[in-house]
């Protein structure tokens, strides 16, 4: 019996110092999201581009006062995705729906996130709203080292579909190398079927990206982020991009989406006319992924999720539990974006 117990409370001590040896480790832990900032338009009349057709153009007056309470409410959001496990905002965060170098300027220096000294990476696209994506970062986590934009060259009935392009940013997060893709894919205009073939053609642009970023990093660490107008089931993540949904499917060179399980248990990131959507994604290669063996001498996802705080959310009415818009029937509705903001925790254990 008592060499029973002393054999117990052995096992009981083991058990007990590698659970506070496992308690007691410390990680790096960067958040990286993506958000569509619905229509973040200035003020001033671009005759190069359609923005007259935006809202903030639409509105008949208070058009500087409602553009900076957008910009007050989208840097008072970025601010607080991720805060609570990183204890800061998001290292890296790529946006869509802005429609200008200025616009991103102006959001960066907000006095929500004027101290994270963001950078900005963006370019003008051809997108006939005049709409454009862009990478912002931290600068005392992130070093870009190379950037370049990519147009999916879509056509439909012989005619050019202008529409965004898609940024590529490899730089350094700390001291590891990784490589982002941000996207903004075609809309669903004139319904889901028939533009089908304009997003399953983006997807094949971000194939072509992603074998020109394997042809000198074999072994890369890619994040593929943006609205991408289409749920994790469709044909371009799929058939195009061939995403697994489990882990434990995943191979060397697969594309792992976390978002195809946050879709099948009911989560969204917009609703339109009562449909709910879950188009804002990031996806990972395998290298960025653990799979159960718990080695995170190299960053690894740990996490992703959808940030749907109750704020952003539609408190009332017919909308009750939408994403809280900007932008309705003309007017400024007081709101954040149409969209929730998505984000992934990316850890690695402090040496």
């Amino acid at each position: 019996m008592n060499k029973n117990i002393a054999t117990f409370l052995v096992l009981l001590l083991t058990v007990f110092a590698t659970f506070s040896q496992k308690k007691g480790k410390k990680y790096n832990i960067r958040t990286i999201a993506f958000y569509n900032l619905e229509n973040l338009f200035d003020t001033i009349n671009d005759t190069s581009i359609n923005d007259e057709a935006s809202p903030m153009m639409e509105l008949k007056a208070n058009r500087s006062k409602v553009y900076w309470d957008k910009i007050d409410k989208l840097g008072s959001v970025i601010s607080k995705i991720g805060l609570d496990k990183a204890k800061t905002s998001p290292a890296i965060i790529g946006v869509a729906e802005v429609e200008n170098l200025s616009v991103l300027e102006d959001l960066v220096k907000s006095k929500h996130l004027a101290k994270k000294h963001y950078g900005i990476i963006h370019y003008d696209s051809p997108d006939k709203r005049g709409i454009d994506v862009a990478l912002l970062y931290q600068k005392r986590y992130f070093k870009p080292v190379f950037h370049q934009t990519f147009n999916p060259n879509i056509y439909r009935e012989n005619r050019k579909v202008y529409t965004r392009d898609q940024l590529l940013v490899s730089g350094y997060l700390d001291d590891e190398l990784i490589h982002l893709i941000v996207n903004h894919w075609p809309s669903r205009s004139g319904g889901e079927a028939k533009s089908r073939p304009l997003r399953e053609k983006a997807a094949y642009q971000n194939t072509k990206i992603i074998a020109q970023i394997r042809d000198k990093d074999p072994n890369a660490k890619i994040l593929i982020m943006g609205d991408f107008n289409d749920d994790p089931i469709n044909s371009s993540f799929k058939k195009v991009l061939k995403t697994k949904s489990r882990k434990k499917n995943v191979e060397e060179n697969d594309i792992y989406n976390p978002y195809e399980d946050l879709h099948r248990r009911g989560f969204n990131t917009l609703a339109y006319r009562d449909n709910l959507n879950l188009f804002d994604m990031i996806l990972i290669s395998s290298p960025l992924l653990d799979k159960g063996k718990k080695d995170f001498s190299n960053y690894k996802m740990f996490q992703a999720n959808i940030f749907n705080k109750r704020f952003l959310s539609q408190k009332k009415g017919r909308y009750k539990g939408y994403p809280f818009r900007s932008f309705s029937n003309g007017g400024y509705t007081g709101g954040y974006s149409d969209h929730f903001p998505v984000y992934m925790y990316l850890i690695k254990e402090k040496k």
